[in-house]
């Protein structure tokens, strides 16, 4: 065989290896989609029972993705960030007289072993361990522990010395001690890290609207990551139940400080969309050494503390910022599947195409009016009048669109349950329709017999369609009730022009605040305002749906802060307006 024949049978070789498609890349979309047990405390649950956890970790063991949050009677893993098992088991004893079963809990790796500590005011708790969690084995490492400890996490460095941080109070700051890694005893006296200073950090103001009203700002959650040689300790902050409720973060060279505050702060921030708030989580690695940040997200309707979960990518840039991309953070985004520029965005740039778009339903109870089901605010919702099958929620995408994926959220309304429940499921089908006459069948889980109260469907191939009716099969407790039917994909028109005449009017009176206004655009539904500490780290968005104006009260007094928005339709997203700065 010649040469010549040789590489060119090589070239084709190569050429046919480079076209192989690779892995798929799969999508998820906040909040997610766990089966979020039920509030256990009764008198939390007085306006209605509904489901409720919080303060969550991840941690990376084996191999394999844990995932703890507050009163959820278990805990989860996961193979992939994805699809989640749950594992039941209660970390209470006979002596413990307390509703709390793992509230905010601390989850930790030593070696072959994941830890688990709950919080507690008294010395009556162990340190739970096991080597292998998914088979639920787990015995006490120590019993009890020697600290009381409210939002406990523990780091273990890389010199092998093991800490403890804690704190959650409106009064008391955070606390850190080192503690022995063999016999869990406390090593010497706890020590201040540092508390709150909301005259300078506007965003750490108490309220919805920061603004003190009634309370003083509440500090808690702390986790700790080590990042070059840096310590850099977390914390969340105002309040759980308001959209500000954010993760801010100290920075060190010693894991016991002193900390000094990071310029670009709070560093995971979600105020604005469908789903609101990023504070009291965790920052993680996964199996390819990309950064998440996990979070609370805030419902609270029915109690202060009706909460869900949030994931964020995460990094740290190169001056060692660390930072969370909530932009289009309730939107559909990729998994990595590898390595990944953290610096890149994940969102798949499928569009909401149902804000406010006209709907039909088969009843409505009360005042839980139909349109609730589609105004991007999870803290709404429409109720059907029963939980019968056949119920349906309906809606019109106002042109024939393309489809990729659909985001179900239900409510709880009239809700049984109080705790963990077992075998609970939901069952339902979707279907779709060019001319709302002739229907074809979407999605069939009629038969499906899990819990999936933010289901999340990435369709196998895009559809073109315009309305979408979800028809009820099953209820696991209560009404057919939903807070958000979100639909994703592409419309058929134009992306929005870019937005005109932004204004940032900073009072001299007080630099925490800020009213942004801008130009009305009659082509776009909502609005990603970008802000942060230089024009290259405009890290924090928020996102505004409806209006052409948006109080900012989030800021260090002592910093300029610097700006740009664009413009959001079911098209696409217009280019940034220029960057300004705002002193």
């Amino acid at each position: 065989m010649s040469r010549s024949l040789l590489f060119y049978l090589a070239l084709l070789l190569s050429l046919s290896i480079q076209a192989q498609p690779g892995p798929p890349r799969r999508t998820y979309c906040n909040p997610l989609n766990l089966d979020y047990g039920y509030t256990p405390i009764p008198n939390f649950s007085e306006a209605g029972r509904h489901r409720a956890t919080a303060d969550p970790v991840i941690t990376l063991f084996k191999g394999n993705y844990y995932l703890f949050s507050t009163n959820q009677w278990g805990y989860w893993w996961s193979k992939d960030l994805y699809d989640w098992k749950f594992v039941s088991r209660s970390f209470l004893k006979p002596q413990h007289k307390v509703y709390d079963d793992l509230c905010a809990p601390a989850v930790w790796v030593q070696g072959d072993t994941l830890l688990v500590f709950g919080s507690t005011h008294e010395k009556n708790f162990p340190i739970w361990m096991s080597t292998n969690p998914q088979a639920n084995e787990w015995k006490e490492a120590v019993e009890p522990f020697q600290i009381g400890a409210w939002d406990p996490a523990f780091f273990l460095d890389d010199d092998g010395k093991l800490y403890l941080y804690w704190g959650s109070s409106n009064e008391f700051p955070l606390y850190g001690q080192q503690i022995n890694r063999k016999t869990f005893q406390p090593i010497g006296q706890p020590k201040v890290m540092f508390g709150l200073n909301d005259k300078q950090f506007g965003w750490q103001r108490f309220g919805e609207y920061l603004d003190n009203t009634f309370l003083n700002p509440f500090m808690e959650g702390a986790w700790m990551t080590k990042h070059n040689g840096k310590y850099y300790l977390q914390y969340g902050a105002p309040g759980t139940e308001f959209s500000g409720y954010a993760d801010g973060v100290q920075v060190s060279d010693h894991p016991l400080g002193p900390f000094t505050p990071q310029p670009h702060n709070p560093f995971a921030y979600k105020p604005g969309g469908f789903a609101r708030g990023a504070g009291h989580g965790n920052t993680f690695q996964d199996v390819w050494g990309n950064w998440w940040h996990l979070s609370t997200m805030v419902v609270s309707v029915k109690n202060n503390f009706e909460r869900r979960l949030g994931l964020w990518p995460a990094g740290f840039d190169k001056d060692g910022v660390l930072y969370a991309n909530t932009t289009f953070g309730d939107y559909p985004h990729y998994l990595p599947t590898g390595t990944e520029d953290h610096l890149k965005s994940r969102f798949t740039g499928w569009m909401l195409l149902n804000y406010q778009r006209p709907v039909q339903v088969s009843s409505t109870l009360g005042g839980y009016l139909p349109n609730y089901a589609v105004d991007e605010n999870i803290k709404t919702y429409w109720s059907a009048s029963s939980a019968n099958k056949g119920e349906f929620l309906q809606t019109d995408l106002g042109s024939v669109c393309t489809v990729r994926a659909i985001q179900l959220n239900y409510a709880d309304q009239d809700a049984e349950f109080l705790g963990k429940q077992q075998g609970t499921y939901h069952q339902y089908r979707l279907w779709h329709s060019e001319n709302g006459k002739k229907w074809k069948l979407l999605v069939d889980k009629s038969r499906n017999k899990t819990d999936v109260p933010h289901d999340y469907i990435e369709l196998p191939e895009a559809v073109k369609t315009r309305f979408i009716k979800l028809e009820n099969v099953h209820m696991p407790t209560g009404k057919f009730a939903i807070s958000g039917l979100r639909v994703f994909g592409l419309g058929s028109g134009a992306a929005p022009a870019a937005v005109k005449g932004l204004v940032v009017l900073r009072t001299e009176t007080d630099k925490r605040s800020a009213w942004l206004k801008w130009m009305p655009s009659t082509d776009a539904y909502a609005y990603n305002i970008y802000t942060g500490i230089a024009p290259d780290k405009l890290y924090s968005c928020i996102m505004v749906h409806g209006q052409n104006e948006y109080y900012f009260k989030g800021m260090d007094k002592d910093r300029p802060y610097y700006f740009s928005i664009e413009a959001i339709n079911e098209n696409g997203v217009s280019t940034r307006t220029p960057v300004m700065e705002s002193k």
